[in-house]
């Protein structure tokens, strides 16, 4: 079975129509500030592993 675009972005519009009036801006600063540490610390890990592996190496 094939959907149809408009069948799709109909869908893909209700849902997101009927989650937004459940959003309050303090869910949304608190997916802010989570996400940005969490970015934070998987880079500064990726880093420091990457020097303990460039360590090892030699």
């Amino acid at each position: 079975m094939q959907a149809s675009n408009h069948t799709f972005m109909g869908t893909a519009g209700g849902t997101f129509l009927s989650v937004l009036p459940n959003l309050h801006s303090e869910d949304v600063l608190k997916t802010v500030v989570l996400a940005s540490v969490g970015a934070f610390v998987s880079f500064t890990i990726s880093l420091i592993l990457k020097f303990f592996i460039k360590k090892h190496k030699k």
